[in-house]
């Protein structure tokens, strides 16, 4: 089923509140509105329907000759591969995660990483989301697989979730952290795990030794009306609400190939650049923080 045959069959989302702030309202309609091909092309290789970025090195033989015939779809199809690729590993760095636990996406979008999860480990998945358009896709998604009794999205701040405390077994966000405050967030990943269990970021992060935000991750925060933290905001956030950093990871050299691809594709957003000249002068990174609830 592609994702306009998704859209028009999808469940109603699980809970619809106003947003608590006027900015929460802004990427609430930011992402109700988003329907970039790059995202929904990608998506429609195999019906894992991501919102991030990806990893690894291009396989350049399943590409062949761009002069060949399919040339486009075969490109497509390795973009969306590296996509699931960096969601394979962030998934690995949550730990031993049993078909009992409940593991949450904060900023879940359309619910590509909530199905690989449950795929995975076995487990039950909570999404959530500001935008009720994701949340209904990513359960129409989980209903047309069958899954929908063990993978859910619901529309709601990740600042507030509705899960009890020391409910989760581990959490993460996937490219999500850049739309709040890290100290608030950090604190609601605290409260909701149990102690032991496992948080887990991939973000793009402005580096201090750059000295303040380059040029290129203030074209970034304007093209995706977010707000880009610091790799010393994220450990120190971290640092105050009980969370330790069993592994720091520079993904930037393994993100520059999905990129270089993407800036030659069909789908290019005008954001490409911005991204490849702030990885490639140092002022932004792409890391993968894994953290223990203690």
């Amino acid at each position: 089923m592609t994702s306009a045959e998704l859209t028009a069959t999808a469940p109603a989302a699980l809970h619809i509140p106003g947003p608590a702030t006027p900015y929460q309202g802004d990427i609430a309609r930011y992402w109700d509105g988003e329907a970039r091909p790059v995202n929904l092309r990608l998506g429609d290789v195999d019906g894992l329907y991501h919102h991030h970025y990806g990893v690894g090195e291009v396989d350049t033989a399943a590409l062949g000759d761009p002069e060949d015939r399919g040339y486009e779809d075969r490109l497509i199809a390795e973009l969306h591969r590296l996509e699931s690729a960096q969601a394979d590993v962030l998934l690995g760095h949550l730990g031993t995660i049993g078909r009992d636990d409940t593991v949450v996406d904060a900023g879940c979008g359309r619910g590509g990483s909530m199905v690989m999860a449950h795929q995975r480990f076995g487990c039950s998945v909570e999404g959530v989301t500001l935008s009720a358009k994701q949340a209904d896709f990513a359960n129409g998604r989980a209903a047309e697989l069958g899954i929908d009794g063990h993978v859910r999205a619901t529309v709601c701040n990740m600042l507030s979730m509705p899960f009890a405390t020391g409910s989760a077994a581990a959490s993460w966000n996937n490219e999500s952290s850049m739309y709040v405050d890290l100290g608030d967030l950090f604190a609601e990943h605290a409260r909701v795990l149990e102690v032991g269990g496992r948080y887990v970021t991939v973000t793009g992060c402005w580096n201090p030794r750059y000295g303040q935000p380059s040029k290129w991750v203030s074209q970034i925060n304007a093209h995706f009306e977010c707000n880009i933290h610091s790799r010393r905001e994220y450990l120190r956030a971290m640092a105050d609400n009980r969370l330790v950093p069993q592994a720091v990871i520079d993904l930037t050299p393994d993100t520059l190939p999905y990129w270089e691809l993407r800036a030659t594709s069909s789908l290019v957003t005008g954001i490409e650049d911005a991204f490849i000249n702030s990885y490639r002068d140092g002022s932004f990174q792409y890391v993968l923080i894994a953290a223990d609830r203690v």
